[in-house]
């Protein structure tokens, strides 16, 4: 199936569309062969240029440009991932609670506080003096 196309006509350099013509001339390609191709080579650059991504997700982040301006610039994946972390970056965090407040100790550790000792010196706490 054909992509759908749109006509764009603008203004040019003559110098420019001078240098377009003798090229397509030498390649034997259309004028509109080599405009496509060189849009397309510009637009992998600047995808692949960190500075336009860091503009290009500021953009986003910022609500300047939606969901499919990425898509349509980064493509597919990059997109899904500029949204998931801007919803992680929009979401509140939770705050913890607990329900009825925290037990006391003689209830978290059932009457009984354990007592902490050395794990070398274990077997021989009974032996030695309590400092």
């Amino acid at each position: 199936m054909a992509e759908e196309k749109t006509r764009v006509d603008f203004n040019a350099p003559k110098s420019l569309v001078e240098r377009a013509d003798s090229v397509v001339e030498i390649l034997d390609i259309s004028r509109t062969r080599l405009l496509i191709d060189a849009l397309e080579d510009e637009l992998e650059e600047l995808a692949a240029d960190e500075e336009f991504r860091r503009r290009l997700s500021d953009a986003y982040y910022d609500g300047r440009i939606g969901y499919d301006t990425v898509d349509d610039v980064l493509g597919r994946e990059e997109a899904l991932r500029m949204k998931l972390l801007r919803e992680s970056i929009d979401r509140t965090p939770a705050e913890s609670h607990v329900e009825g407040g925290l037990p006391s100790d003689d209830a978290f550790y059932n009457g009984e506080s354990p007592d902490w000792t050395d794990s070398q010196s274990s077997e021989s706490a009974d032996d030695e003096p309590h400092v």
